[in-house]
């Protein structure tokens, strides 16, 4: 079920996202529905990292790369 949410924007960021729309050639509730899927997908991320790091410093993996060889 969908829902209508009415959000203010500034005139400059409405015109940026007027020019996003154009060139994906999409509307402007599209983008802004994919624009929140990233913010809270990247919420979520930051928030299970926040919980994991200090298991991993327990652990000894404290840079990308430690993950990434501990991953090969």
């Amino acid at each position: 079920m969908r829902q209508t949410v009415a959000v203010s924007l500034p005139a400059d960021l409405t015109a940026r996202l007027d020019l996003v729309a154009e060139e994906e050639g999409t509307s402007r509730s599209e983008v802004v529905r994919d624009a929140l899927r990233r913010y809270l997908a990247l919420r979520q991320f930051q928030k299970v990292r926040e919980a994991i790091i200090p298991y991993a410093e327990a652990a000894g993996v404290l840079t990308d790369e430690d993950v990434f060889r501990s991953m090969s």
